[in-house]
């Protein structure tokens, strides 16, 4: 029971102060402390409700003082992304003999990264970090395009679509996982159920087909995607041979 409050004419017992967390020492405050705080965060927040004061909060410090390693929120954030990728898949890209099953191997490192971190793998997906892990992923795809025989122009366009394809269908996948349960279920369901009692008279083609739709998270659809885009750069490459084939027989003699 609290003392009575000597200060007070009425006797009513002192107030005592509720416990207080300790700050952590401002040099044990570094900046892979910050991330791994951060993603902690992330994960139960989301991005859009990131903020500074909420990390703060983690790791018991005050917000001012993670300015000291982060200049704001996005640079934070894209730091974030960066060594998330490189924690995933990072020094595990190497060059095989086989420029299809590099490209094969990224998009499978990438759709499993993404899924692994569904909360905000939208976000993730959408960014461009400028930093370590994702130049290597950019230098890794364009030697791997230009090994397939796409001349310089093509290869940093290709290097585009198969960076949007890749993430666009992982993170449609990994947003399914952050539906509620009920809602997941009902989505997937509707593909093995709802069109297949959908009227022949009025949909043939899905009528007739229905069997074979698949629902967002079929693995057999992000592989299908990656093949058709693989085999979409073997005919990209034989047209490009085939021009400069053209080009150098229709060459003057003595050039």
């Amino acid at each position: 029971m609290s003392a009575p409050n000597a200060d007070d004419p009425s006797g009513a017992p002192a107030k005592t102060a509720g416990p207080r967390r300790r700050r952590l020492p401002r040099d044990t405050l570094s900046r892979q402390v910050i991330l791994e705080a951060a993603e902690r965060v992330a994960a139960r927040d989301g991005l859009d409700a990131f903020t500074f004061q909420s990390l703060a909060k983690e790791v018991n410090a005050h917000p001012t003082s993670l300015y000291r390693h982060f200049r704001d929120k996005d640079q934070l954030v894209l730091e974030l992304i960066d060594d998330l990728r490189a924690r995933s898949y990072g020094g595990r890209l190497e060059a095989t003999d086989s420029w299809r099953e590099d490209l094969r191997t990224l998009a499978h490192y990438v759709h499993e990264h993404l899924m692994r971190y569904p909360q905000f793998a939208v976000q993730m997906a959408a960014r461009t970090t400028r930093r370590p892990t994702e130049f290597a992923n950019v230098e890794f795809a364009l030697d791997a395009l230009l090994r397939a025989g796409l001349d310089e122009e093509d290869a940093a366009m290709y290097l585009r679509v198969f960076g949007n394809v890749v993430r666009s269908l992982a993170s449609m996948e990994a947003g399914m996982l952050v539906l509620d349960p009920e809602t997941r279920d009902g989505d997937t369901l509707a593909w093995q159920l709802e069109y297949r009692r959908l009227p022949a008279e009025r949909y043939p083609r899905i009528a007739a087909m229905s069997g074979g739709l698949r629902d967002i998270g079929d693995p057999r659809v992000f592989d299908t995607a990656v093949d058709l885009f693989l085999d979409a750069i073997e005919a990209r490459a034989a047209q490009v041979r085939e021009a400069r084939a053209a080009k150098e027989g229709a060459a003057p003699e003595g050039e």
